[in-house]
């Protein structure tokens, strides 16, 4: 049996700090003179106490090297752990959620997911509404810090192959980490303020402003109102459309940028097919309701542009119900929601560098039938790709399509209609936001859907935002008996 207590202090740590975060709501709603403000002083006491107890119960660990059992453990004991106690202020305040939908918020604000079950978003406190944003852009920053440690080391899903990208952190996690995120949260906080600023000059509130940056940024998508972007249109659309962007690409280049070099960001292959892709996608979209449904020229570019990086980067906002575009963009939308961004982002869902290593894998194999003879092997960036990079790449999408399908089932299973069931089920798993339908498409929420749903959705959104190996790894006798 390997040592907890490393796993323990650590997320106790961090439940403490999401305590003390609490507070920055609690002041907002005090300042304003709003009693709501007790309901996060309250929520924050019991989980900076839960926290703080927990770490200095386990505070005599030995903390310096972590392994891969308790790495595995730690990455998915905070996701879990965090939105347990995310979830209190929904449940003390306005809203008097039941636990089973509090849960489902959290989760979908830590995951960065953007689905909802709250409606009547612009009569909540706002307070509440700036602790949802808060939860995503904390998320945010949180799954980067993910992505560029833990994931290259333990080597899931093919994001071995950033490892010469970023740090050499294997049994020094906790160390490098740190290191790690206070580079990248200059960067992030940068590009959360400047985000704001251009909200506000384009016309938004102070408040709006701010929330809707945090999770613009986050590529998380909770809105301030029901209406989600609907309310704002023109410039301030093309202005969401760039920070979202920029969001959807690996940080770490970022950092080399900021350092002095931008051939690395230029020269990216990842990058260049996730923009390939974002004009594919904006094409299709676009022409479509140009031509299919006469819509004039730049407000179907417009809309076509915004909703469709939006579904693309995973961050789920909406400024018009697409579902009302006809079958052929919805299917484009959908199946655009299964790319995702790249990796090493907020961004969520499959990854463009997946389908590359995909790609590169079936031309070699192609070229080998061919010239049985040849020495071909699948490159990326112009470096050749080993076979453990290709398997875990493979690996990683059987298990998505059959968690995929599994979820469908199990969501058809509760009484949901197919279309809710597979794209609740996909829109979860891949952490996208909005699914298709009357029910939860883009002018809709998940309020309806019945409580076995709503915590099969949140399982699925911990799974997916984990990149489904980390946590299913967990459930192996082979796991626990090493």
């Amino acid at each position: 049996m390997f040592d907890l207590r490393p796993v323990g202090y650590v997320i106790g740590l961090l439940v403490a700090a999401l305590g003390a975060s609490m507070s920055v709501p609690m002041l907002f709603d005090f300042l304003a003179g709003n009693d709501h403000w007790q309901v996060f002083l309250e929520a924050g006491a019991v989980t900076g106490l839960t926290g703080g107890l927990t770490a200095v119960a386990c505070a005599n660990a030995e903390r310096e090297r972590l392994s891969i059992q308790q790495t595995f453990l730690l990455t998915t004991g905070v996701w879990l752990t965090l939105p347990v106690f995310a979830a209190l202020p929904f449940v003390f305040g306005a809203t008097e959620a039941r636990y089973v939908d509090a849960f489902f918020e959290a989760m979908s604000g830590l995951t960065t997911t953007g689905s909802t079950v709250f409606s009547g978003l612009e009569n909540l406190p706002p307070g509440l509404l700036l602790w949802r944003g808060l939860m995503q852009w904390f998320g945010g920053i949180g799954i980067i810090v993910v992505a560029m440690v833990f994931l290259p080391e333990l080597r899931i899903g093919g994001m071995q192959i950033f490892r010469s990208e970023g740090f050499d952190t294997f049994g020094k996690i906790l160390p490098r980490a740190t290191e790690i995120a206070s580079r990248i949260s200059v960067i992030y906080l940068s590009l959360t303020g400047t985000c704001a600023l251009v909200y506000l000059i384009l016309g938004m509130t102070p408040f709006d402003a701010t929330v809707h940056a945090m999770t613009t940024v986050a590529t998380g998508g909770f809105a301030n109102t029901d209406a989600s972007f609907s309310d704002y249109s023109g410039a301030i659309e093309y202005a969401a459309v760039v920070f979202m962007l920029m969001a959807a690409l690996p940080f770490v280049r970022f950092v080399q940028l900021v350092g002095g070099s931008a051939k690395p960001m230029l020269m990216d292959p990842q990058i260049r097919a996730f923009f390939g892709t974002v004009a594919v996608v904006v094409a299709l979209v676009a022409l479509w309701k140009m031509f299919a449904i006469d819509t004039p020229s730049e407000p179907a570019f417009r809309k076509s542009l915004f909703n469709s990086v939006s579904i693309l980067t995973g961050t789920g906002y909406a400024s018009d119900d697409y579902m009302l575009w006809g079958a052929f963009p919805v299917v484009v939308l959908f199946f655009a929601g299964l790319i995702g961004g790249c990796a090493g982002s907020t961004s969520c869902s499959i990854k463009v560098f997946r389908y590359q290593l995909l790609i590169a894998s079936i031309l070699s194999q192609i070229r080998r039938i061919r010239s049985p003879h040849g020495l071909f092997s699948p490159r990326f960036g112009g470096r050749p790709v080993s076979e453990d990079v290709l398997s875990s790449v493979m690996a990683f999408f059987v298990m998505f399509t059959v968690s995929l399908g599994i979820l469908s089932i199990l969501l058809a299973m509760t009484g949901l209609d197919f279309i809710t069931s597979v794209s609740g089920a996909a829109t979860a798993l891949g952490n996208i936001g909005p699914g298709l339908g009357d029910q939860i498409g883009p002018a809709g929420n998940f309020a309806e859907v019945n409580d076995t749903a709503k915590w099969i959705l949140a399982a699925a959104m911990l799974i997916g935002r984990l990149e489904l190996m980390v946590v299913f790894a967990i459930f192996t006798r082979r796991f626990w008996q090493a």
